[in-house]
């Protein structure tokens, strides 16, 4: 089937797909999953006007890739003062992110956050007749046909930044070789994570494709309120104490199964569980009431000999502080994993599962260095707890590892600046 096929099948399922999408938008919404109020956004509605001057348009899709951008964010904002930025995600923990992050880029005004249209192609042509970016910038894996199909047809200047494209993902896209080749071709400027990240998608149609380095790897350190930092270590003294991270279902229940192995040994452990999405709490603490975890939504403080159940939004630096014992989730129950150098950063001593393709460069590099460790099961996983409890210097010595493994490419957020604001001249 030929690329051109291919887009206008997507295209026309996508057209007969919008009543469809309208329902389960409006699903989202009363589950907690869309922003009230803002719901048109996703349709390309926007009474907000567009700002004069040059716009610069760069998409993530949710907390990590958000995360990721914005020293890039900065860095574009400082290099050209005049510039203004839009940044659009999917989800709405990526917003209130973006809430809370933003104002301390310092560039005011100059950046508004909007929720991405669906890949429809009326609601995609809506947003972009209204926003007319000078260019584009879509972050990792972000690669909606109909929108990149109609900036290309606008001739907006396209980037894909950061661009990852797991083994998996890969082969699934040569399935659809003259698709892919179409859409990776609508890039100018394609900066991958990764030499086999750039050379996958070269395979695929992106000819012009370089290894630029990860910019998850020039991420600032995720913000803390210092003032609950320093109570909560007050509280917690001397307790020993280890942090199952961005868990997703199943490994909520891994690590309890951990803190009933390791009490006997330790009798004041306290486990803190931090959930990828704060909403589950109490789904969570209803699994495991034989435990009778604390809330920290209901604000309760971590127990002595019990469970924390860490349900609020954007504390992770705050617990990767207080507990460097950390189990990076999304890798035991889940797949694909989470983000490991955000611990990493802050000298966490990181375990992780089997699962961890998405971030398989970052992984690899840690634990080359010494910085983290692979676990199986929860009772794997309750043996490396309990080897970095009773041997503290070697969970520092791990931590510090794993600090200076992702010091690299500081400099990238510069670099790629620099090359979008070529790309807007060119």
């Amino acid at each position: 089937m030929s690329g051109a096929l291919s887009a206008s099948l997507w295209a026309g399922s996508m057209r007969l797909a919008a009543p469809t999408l309208r329902l389960w938008l409006r699903r989202r919404l009363a589950a907690g999953k869309e922003h009230p109020g803002r719901l048109p956004e996703r349709r390309g509605i926007d009474p907000t006007p567009r700002p004069p001057g040059r716009l610069l348009w760069l998409h993530a899709a949710s907390v990590g890739e958000t995360v990721s951008v914005l020293p890039l964010i900065k860095a574009v904002g400082l290099q050209d003062p005049g510039l203004n930025l839009l940044i659009t995600t999917g989800t709405v923990t990526s917003a209130a992110l973006l809430v809370e992050r933003l104002p301390g880029l310092g560039l005011g005004t100059r950046v508004r956050h909007r929720f991405v249209p669906l890949d429809v192609p009326s609601w995609v042509a809506r947003f972009l007749d209204h926003w007319r970016p000078d260019a584009a910038a879509f972050v990792e894996s972000e690669l909606w046909p109909n929108l990149i199909a109609a900036a290309a047809a606008r001739r907006i200047p396209l980037a894909l930044l950061n661009a990852r494209l797991s083994e998996r993902s890969f082969s699934r896209w040569c399935l659809a070789p003259g698709f892919a080749h179409r859409i990776l071709g609508a890039f100018s400027l394609v900066a991958a994570r990764s030499g086999e990240d750039a050379l996958r998608l070269a395979r695929l149609g992106a000819a012009n494709a370089t290894a630029e380095g990860d910019l998850k790897l020039a991420a600032e350190t995720l913000p803390v309120d210092e003032a609950e930092r320093a109570r909560l270590a007050a509280l917690l003294g001397k307790r020993p104490r280890w942090l199952a991270a961005s868990t997703h279902p199943g490994e909520e229940a891994i690590a309890a199964d951990v803190h009933r192995r390791l009490r006997a040994d330790f009798p004041a452990l306290t486990t803190i569980i931090v959930p990828r999405h704060p909403e589950r709490g109490k789904e969570i603490a209803a699994a495991l009431a034989d435990l009778a975890p604390a809330r920290r939504s209901a604000a309760a403080d971590p127990p002595a000999g019990g469970l924390y159940i860490a349900d609020t939004l954007g504390e992770l630096g705050l617990f990767y502080r207080l507990a460097p014992i950390t189990f990076v989730g999304r890798s035991l129950a889940g797949h694909g994993g989470q983000n490991p150098l955000e611990p990493a950063r802050l000298g966490c001593a990181i375990a992780v599962g089997p699962h961890t393709e998405n971030f398989s460069q970052a992984v690899s590099r840690l634990e080359r260095a010494g910085g983290l460790a692979r676990v199986a099961d929860s009772a794997s996983l309750a043996e490396w707890v309990a080897a970095m409890l009773r041997a503290p210097e070697q969970a520092r010595q791990m931590g510090e590892a794993a600090r200076t493994a992702c010091g690299a490419d500081a400099g990238l957020p510069d670099r790629l600046a620099t090359a979008l604001l070529g790309l807007m001249r060119s």
